[in-house]
């Protein structure tokens, strides 16, 4: 059951490698946001998994905290695209 969280942690970080291009490239700022939102989210679940294979908490801290500043700063370019301040 370890085993598959470890392999789930890498395959998570296997699918954030196209976010990271398309927020390299992103036509938009909008595209760019969504990529960063999506990228963090899979990061997040990737320290869950990571955190369950090492049998640490720690590990849960850092990704409640990422989950929490992905989501605020989502908010916070949504705001700013909103009001046209980019």
């Amino acid at each position: 059951m370890r085993e598959l969280a470890l392999w789930a942690a890498v395959g998570e970080l296997l699918v954030s490698v196209p976010l990271l291009v398309r927020l390299a490239r992103g036509p938009s700022v909008c595209d760019r946001v969504i990529a960063v939102n999506t990228w963090s989210l899979q990061v997040t679940l990737a320290l869950l998994f990571f955190s369950f294979w090492a049998q640490r908490t720690i590990y849960l801290d850092v990704a409640i905290w990422s989950a929490s500043f992905s989501y605020l700063g989502t908010l916070v370019w949504a705001r700013l695209l909103e009001r046209e301040l980019l």
